[in-house]
């Protein structure tokens, strides 16, 4: 189930136009008139990019008198970070083995000889 909701989270965020308005709700809570003014889109098509953002987790939507403002719901980003962080340790570990690795071939004196004498 976390995959899927990995996988809607990432999906959401592969458009543009969306991650500028998680980045707008990141600064505070909008409505989806206010999202909608910097774009050359109508109302309903930024309203249509915040229903993908709401099915994915990313935002919510809350009842303000007359208002319906949109919400940054930040605990998805931990979601994503844990996701990141483990393959980006698992990288890691393999850059420090590949880089011991080429520390001790340039240590071994049989490494040297051999390209003394053409060897590949």
């Amino acid at each position: 189930m976390a995959e899927d909701r990995l996988s809607r989270v990432f999906g959401a965020l592969a458009d543009p136009t969306r991650r500028d308005i998680v980045a707008r709700l990141a600064v505070g809570d909008a409505t989806v008139g206010q999202l909608a003014e910097p774009y050359d889109v109508s109302v309903q098509a930024v309203s249509k990019h915040v229903k993908v953002l709401e099915d994915a987790g990313l935002v919510t939507r809350s009842r303000d008198a007359q208002r319906r403002p949109c919400h940054l719901e930040a605990e998805v980003f931990d979601l994503m970070t844990k996701w990141i962080e483990r393959y980006r340790r698992a990288a890691e570990e393999r850059f420090r083995r590949l880089d011991a690795v080429l520390a001790e071939l340039a240590d071994d004196p049989k490494t040297d000889s051999d390209k003394r004498r053409g060897a590949p």
